[in-house]
C-alpha cells in the first residue's frame, strides 16, 4: 500500500546533480491538458506542425483530454497528420494536476533516458517561436526553464483586472515560496526528464497536489526546493489567439495559493492533505 505522506528528508540531503550538456538529438516530449479545447487544438497542432526541428526522433505530443464534454479527445484520436500524437484521457474532469500527472506519468513512462519535456497550454497564447531557445537553455544544462511573461514578455488581449491579478498573484507567491522567478503559474515550460524524476523519487505521489492551476507554483516551488537550476525566457502572452473563456477560475486559484503557502511553510514533506 502506498504511504499517504512521504517520509521527511532535509532538501539539502537531495540535491539535484548537476546537469551536463544534452545533444541535439534529444527527444522533446510535449505534455498538454486539454479540456474542452476543440476549437484551439486545431490551431495548435497546425502551429507545432510548421515547426518540424521541435520533433527529433522519438520526440512526440500527449494530449490529455481531462474530462472534455466536447469533442477535444475525439479530435486527437481521428488526427492523421505529420506529428506523434498520444492521446492520454481522464474520464472525468479533474483539473490540470491530475492532468499533469498523467501526462508526466505517460512521459516519464516511455522514455527510458534524458528527454526535454514540454508543458503548453492547448490554448495557444503562449508564443512558441520562444521554444527554441527554451530548448537551448535545457539542452545546455538548465533543469526547468520558464516563459515569463513577467520577467520581459507582454500580456496582449488580457483584461486590466487579470492582468494586476497575475502581476499580485506572481510577487506574492515568489515571496512566499522563495522562488527567483518572476512568473510562477505558466504552464509553458522545459524541464528535464531527470529532474522530474528526481523530485518524484523524493516527494513521491505528493510531487503535485493542487488540481488546479496553482499546480504549476507547487511544481516550481518543490523543484527549487531540491536545487533545481530554473531559467527564464521573456514570452508575450495573447489572449486574443484563444476561442472561449480561459478555463482558470479566480477564486479557487487563490485559495489553492493560499494552500500552498501554509504547506511550504510547514515542510512539504510534512504538510497532511
Amino acid at each position: 500500500m502506498t504511504s499517504l505522506v512521504a517520509p521527511y528528508v532535509p532538501a539539502e540531503a537531495l540535491r539535484l546533480p548537476a546537469a551536463l550538456p544534452l545533444s541535439r538529438a534529444t527527444p522533446n516530449v510535449f505534455v498538454v491538458p486539454a479540456h474542452n479545447e476543440q476549437e484551439n487544438l486545431p490551431r495548435l497542432l497546425a502551429d507545432l506542425e510548421a515547426r518540424p526541428e521541435l520533433f527529433p526522433p522519438e520526440s512526440r505530443l500527449i494530449v490529455v483530454d481531462d474530462g472534455s464534454l466536447d469533442a477535444t479527445a475525439e479530435l486527437v484520436e481521428a488526427y492523421a497528420g505529420p506529428l506523434p500524437v498520444e492521446l492520454v484521457r481522464l474520464e472525468q474532469n479533474q483539473g490540470p494536476g491530475a492532468a499533469f500527472r498523467a501526462g508526466f506519468a505517460a512521459a516519464l513512462g516511455s522514455s527510458a533516458g534524458e528527454a526535454l519535456v514540454v508543458t503548453l497550454e492547448a490554448d495557444t497564447t503562449c508564443d512558441l517561436d520562444a521554444l527554441p531557445e527554451m530548448l537551448a537553455r535545457a539542452a545546455a544544462g538548465a533543469e526547468l526553464v520558464l516563459a515569463s511573461v513577467h520577467g520581459g514578455g507582454h500580456m496582449l488581449n488580457v483584461s486590466a483586472c487579470r492582468r494586476l491579478l497575475s502581476h499580485c498573484a506572481s510577487a506574492v507567491m515568489r515571496l512566499a515560496l522563495g522562488v527567483q522567478a518572476r512568473t510562477v503559474s505558466s504552464f509553458f515550460r522545459v524541464y528535464r526528464a531527470s529532474a522530474l524524476r528526481e523530485a518524484h523519487a523524493h516527494y513521491g505521489d505528493l510531487l503535485i497536489r493542487e488540481t488546479g492551476f496553482a499546480c504549476k507554483a507547487e511544481l516550481l516551488a518543490k523543484l527549487t526546493t531540491l536545487g533545481a537550476r530554473v531559467e527564464e525566457i521573456p514570452v508575450d502572452v495573447d489572449g486574443g489567439r484563444r476561442v472561449g473563456k480561459s478555463n482558470m477560475r479566480v477564486l479557487p486559484t487563490l485559495l489553492a495559493y493560499w494552500r500552498l503557502m501554509v504547506r511550504q511553510a510547514a515542510g512539504w514533506e510534512r504538510m497532511p492533505a
